[in-house]
């Protein structure tokens, strides 16, 4: 008997030792201030070690450069063109999970189960409240309307965000149609696109423009900013979820998502990083940090993105925007967005 318990108690000794000495790298570009919230959270809970390399761009060229020698165990990445990169150069593992399965919704992820949506952001219409009406505006399609002619400014269209816009127009008005949105849009702008989302709400504060699209999370960062000039700016616009009508498809979002690298080292570990990104605490988490909506359809928006209005997302699957990113930029290029 003392030899069984002798044994037993080894072998949770190892266990626990196992535990506490694991790690995951991570590739991210996600901004530290961003994730490492989650990671503390995440070693706090697992005991495993999370290493971060973070860069705004070229980690997927590192990745592949790499090879099979690459530290990397799970990437993190915003925007699903960006992560639509990793699966198309063959980085990314299929993996099997229960839990991934259950919390994220089946437009939301690889059809191979080699990346999954973190979170949701939607692109919204921004108006002025004291030059455009409420209730003029309802959906995308109305920014073509000439009744804006110089009324409209905008970050470049070869911006990702603005691509997958672009993408997610042509899937739902087939390409003729979306190119002539983009025309007549383009007709309106005021100025040259330029700037981020952030400069698109200065514009309209300072009457350059009086309509926008950003994407929401930024008018949380405004509204909350420590600059006071620029809790200013989020003062004098007006939200637009927009496409709301019953028979209409959603509002356009995009995600921040993540993967387990092909050539990973510590997969069990990887896989546990992505679940423990999915679940309720985690999920809450991206609404409070970055105003960010949740995937996961069991866990409630916060209240403060709450107190912005309610809406329902376009269902497309995620992946069917970056399959379109190309013609998207083609038109953009053309109409001179």
């Amino acid at each position: 008997m003392n030899l069984i318990l002798s044994l037993i108690i080894l072998f949770l000794s190892l266990s626990f030792t196992k535990v506490i000495g694991a790690e995951v790298n991570i590739y991210s570009h996600r901004q530290p201030f961003l994730i490492n919230p989650f990671l503390e959270k995440f070693t706090e809970e697992t005991g495993i070690k999370t290493n971060v390399v973070y860069a705004t761009k070229g980690l997927a060229q590192r990745l592949k450069a790499e090879g099979k020698n690459s530290p990397a165990d799970v990437i993190l990445t915003v925007d699903i063109g960006r992560l639509y990169i990793y699966d198309d150069l063959d980085l990314l593992a299929a993996i099997d999970s229960e839990v991934l399965d259950k919390n994220i919704p089946q437009n939301l992820k690889s059809p191979e189960n080699k990346w999954f949506a973190l979170s949701k952001r939607s692109r919204v219409i921004v108006t002025s409240k004291n030059r455009v009406n409420e209730g003029e505006i309802s959906k995308i399609e109305d920014l073509a309307n000439e009744k804006w002619k110089g009324k409209i400014c905008s970050r470049p269209g070869s911006h990702v965000y603005n691509r997958a816009l672009m993408a997610s127009l042509i899937l739902s008005l087939g390409e003729k149609a979306a190119e002539e949105w983009a025309k007549k849009f383009v007709a309106n702008l005021s100025r040259r696109p330029q700037g981020n989302d952030r400069a698109q709400v200065k514009a309209i504060f300072e009457g350059q423009c009086d309509i926008s699209i950003i994407n929401n999370y930024y008018f949380g960062k405004l509204k909350y900013s420590e600059d006071t000039k620029q809790r200013e700016w989020a003062k004098g616009v007006r939200l637009i979820f927009p496409n709301q009508g019953a028979e209409d498809r959603g509002a356009h979002i995009n995600i921040s998502g993540g993967g387990v690298a092909k050539y990973s080292k510590n997969k069990k570990e990887a896989v546990a990083l992505l679940e423990f990104l999915s679940k309720a605490q985690s999920q809450k988490m991206y609404g409070e940090i970055n105003f960010e909506y949740p995937v996961n359809p069991s866990v409630e928006t916060t209240e403060e993105l709450k107190s912005w209005g309610s809406f329902k997302s376009d269902s497309l699957p995620i992946i069917s925007i970056a399959q379109k990113a190309y013609d998207a930029q083609k038109i953009i290029d053309k109409v001179g967005w």
